[in-house]
C-alpha cells in the first residue's frame, strides 16, 4: 500500500541522527513539560534540526569538541616522550642517537629485516604486562655480610701505618674495566702491606678520555672507606724517585703466594713498585678475608663523583617519572663486531665492512680465531642484535608500553640498527633524550664520564639485561646482586639461538620455550663456587653475602 507524501516527511524527520551532548544540554524540565502526543514530539524535533542549522550554535558545539580535545591530549601528556619535531635544535648540537624514525630510517634491507619478522607476538596477558615481567627474584634473605677475621683485623694496624712501601698501579681500558683494576690494586697493596699510591688511569687510545681518578670517583670517600685497610696516598713522598716497573711478563692468575714471593723483596728494597698491565692477572680465587675486600672496594669505597652521582640521579628520577623501567646495555658498536668474529645482520655492506676490518687488524679478533660466525653465533659467542633483544624481550613478557633506558655506545649502523627494537618500544631513551639543554654539556667530551652516568642509571632501574656481558654488564650485575638481588636478566644465548633461527616456529610457542629457558636466569642468587673463574665482584655469594640472620653485617 503506498504511503502517503506525509507519512514519509515524519518518518525522515523522525530519523535524523541527534548528537548526544545536543540532547544532554536540554534540561530534564523542559523535555516533562513536552505533551506526549506524536505531533509534539515532531515538532520537538524539527526545533531540533533548526537549532543544528543555526551557525552559532554549530560554532558554540565545535568550540566544546575541541576544548575536550585539548583536555584529554593534555591528560595523557608525558613530559619525558620526544615530540615529533626537534624543539631544542637551538640548543644541541648533536642529533639524540635515538629520534622520530622518517622513511629513510625505513630502508633497512629487506632480506636482513622482513615485515614478517617485525610481527612480534603483542598478545602478552594483562597479568603478564601489568606485573610479571616487573617481578623480583626471591633473595633467599642474602644480604651484604663482610665478616673479617681476628687475623686480618689485627693486622690492619701495622699495615695502615706503613711509611716506607708504595704501590703505584696505571690502570687501562674503558671506565669499568678500570674499576676492576682498581679493586684489585687494592688487593695487592693489602697483600704486600704497602702504601697505594692513587691508581693513575692511562688515556684509553678509543675514548681519548683524559680524566683522572678524582674526575670519576670521590677521592675522600674512597680513602675514607679503606682507612682501616690499606694506607692511600695521593701521590709519593719525594724520597721515593726509583722504582721498577712489573706487569708485563706477568703471569695470569696470581696467587698471593707468587705476589709475596716476587714483589715483597724488591719493595724491601726500592721502597716503590710500579704495576701496569695486570688486568685480570689476580687469581678470582684468594681467601675469604680478601674476597671481602673486593667487595668493600667494588661496592663500598669506588663511588661517583658528586657531580656525577647528582646528574645520574636525576636523571634516573625522570626516567622513574611515569613508573618502572628497564635499563639495557646493547653491545652493537662496530669494534665489538670485530673483535667477537660476528656479524651485525644488517645486511651485505655492513657485513663486508666488519669482514675487512678484522682482515686487517686480525689481532683484534679476541679468540677462538678458527671458528665460523654461525659456529659462534650458535655457541652463543655474539653479542644479540636489535630484532633478537626485541623478540626476547616479549617472550619474557615485556609489553609495548615498558619503558626502557639504553646504555651504550652508537651501534654500527646507527638508528635503523635499533629499528627492530625501537619499533617494538616506542618508550625508547638515552641519558641525551632525558637530559636538558645544555645539561651534559660538562660530560660530553669525557667518554669515561658519559659512561658512568650509564652505570647509575642502570644500576638503579627496576630491571636490566646486558646483551653481551661485557665489563659493565659484569659490574652491574654485581652491584645488583650485592643491593639485594634485583631482577637482572641474563640471555641464555648458546640455548635459545637455535629457536631464533627456526623461522616456521609459531611465535606462541617460541615464546613459552624462550620464557622456559630463563626462569633461573633473572638475578636469583647463584653461589660464585659453582663454576671456575667466577669474580667474586659479579657473583657476591657467599663470601661478601649470607642469609644467616645472626651474622655481623659491619663492613
Amino acid at each position: 500500500m503506498a504511503v502517503p507524501n506525509s507519512k514519509k516527511k515524519e518518518n525522515q524527520q523522525s530519523s535524523i541522527p541527534v548528537p548526544s551532548q545536543i540532547i544532554d544540554s536540554i534540561s530534564q524540565s523542559s523535555l516533562e513539560s513536552l505533551p506526549r502526543s506524536p505531533k509534539r514530539k515532531l515538532s520537538f524535533f524539527s526545533k531540533l534540526g533548526c537549532l543544528l542549522k543555526n551557525p552559532r550554535f554549530s560554532i558554540f558545539l565545535v568550540f566544546v569538541l575541541v576544548f575536550i580535545w585539548m583536555l584529554n591530549v593534555w591528560f595523557a601528556f608525558d613530559p619525558t616522550m620526544r615530540l615529533p619535531w626537534n624543539t631544542c635544535a637551538v640548543f644541541q648540537e648533536e642529533e639524540p642517537m635515538v629520534g622520530v624514525i622518517s622513511s629513510s630510517q625505513l630502508s633497512i634491507n629487506e632480506n636482513v629485516i622482513s615485515s614478517s619478522q617485525l610481527s612480534i607476538n603483542e598478545n602478552v596477558t594483562e597479568h603478564k604486562e601489568n606485573g610479571e615481567f616487573w617481578k623480583q627474584p626471591n633473595g633467599f634473605g642474602y644480604r651484604p655480610c663482610l665478616d673479617f677475621s681476628e687475623s686480618y683485623r689485627r693486622e690492619s694496624g701495622e699495615i695502615v701505618k706503613e711509611r716506607e712501601k708504595y704501590l703505584m698501579v696505571v690502570v687501562t681500558g674503558g671506565l669499568n674495566q678500570q674499576r676492576n683494576q682498581i679493586v684489585d690494586a687494592v688487593v695487592i697493596a693489602r697483600i704486600l702491606g704497602a702504601s697505594l699510591v692513587v691508581p693513575v688511569l692511562q688515556v684509553n687510545v678509543i675514548w681519548g678520555d683524559e680524566s683522572e681518578f678524582s674526575d670519576i670517583f670521590d677521592l675522600d670517600h674512597f680513602k675514607s672507606v679503606l682507612a682501616n685497610d690499606v694506607r692511600i696516598v695521593s701521590s709519593l713522598p719525594s724520597t721515593h724517585l726509583m722504582m721498577h716497573v712489573e706487569g708485563e711478563g706477568t703471569p695470569r692468575h696470581l696467587s698471593v703466594q707468587w705476589i709475596r714471593s716476587s714483589y715483597r723483596s724488591r719493595l724491601r728494597s726500592d721502597g716503590i713498585l710500579l704495576l701496569r698491565s695486570f688486568d685480570s692477572r689476580l687469581s678470582k680465587d684468594l681467601p675469604p678475608d680478601l674476597q671481602k675486600l673486593r667487595c668493600k672496594v667494588a661496592f663500598h669505597a669506588l663511588r661517583f663523583a658528586p657531580h656525577i652521582s647528582e646528574i645520574g640521579d636525576k636523571l634516573t628520577d625522570r626516567m622513574r617519572s611515569k613508573g618502572p623501567y628497564l635499563a639495557l646495555h646493547l653491545r652493537m658498536e662496530k669494534d665489538v663486531w670485530v673483535r667477537t668474529g660476528c656479524l651485525p645482520g644488517l645486511g651485505k655492506e655492513y657485513d663486508e665492512i666488519i669482514r675487512n676490518e678484522r682482515k686487517s687488524n686480525p689481532i683484534l679478533l679476541s679468540s677462538r680465531s678458527k671458528m665460523t660466525y654461525q659456529e659462534r653465533k650458535l655457541s652463543g659467542l655474539c653479542p644479540l642484535n636489535a630484532l633478537e633483544v626485541a623478540r626476547l624481550l616479549k617472550a619474557l613478557g615485556a609489553s609495548n608500553s615498558t619503558r626502557i633506558f639504553f646504555a651504550g655506545g652508537t651501534p654500527l649502523g646507527g638508528k635503523e640498527a635499533l629499528l627492530p627494537l625501537t619499533m617494538a618500544f616506542p618508550h625508547f631513551y638515552t641519558k641525551e633524550d632525558l637530559a636538558f639543554p645544555g645539561e651534559l654539556e660538562a660530560f660530553a667530551k669525557k667518554p669515561s664520564l658519559m659512561a658512568a652516568i650509564d652505570c647509575i642509571i642502570s644500576e638503579n632501574s627496576d630491571v636490566f639485561m646486558a646483551s653481551h656481558g661485557g665489563n659493565m654488564g659484569h659490574v652491574i650485575q654485581g652491584q645488583r646482586a650485592y643491593g639485594g638481588h634485583k631482577k637482572t636478566i641474563i640471555p641464555n644465548k648458546r640455548h635459545m639461538l637455535r629457536y631464533f633461527m627456526n623461522h616456521s616456529l609459531p611465535e606462541a610457542e617460541f615464546n613459552k620455550i624462550v620464557l622456559k629457558l630463563h626462569q633461573g636466569s633473572f638475578g636469583q642468587p647463584e653461589l660464585r663456587m659453582s663454576k671456575s673463574g667466577r669474580a667474586v665482584t659479579k657473583y657476591p655469594v657467599p663470601e661478601c653475602m649470607c642469609n644467616d640472620t645472626g651474622t655481623n653485617t659491619s663492613i
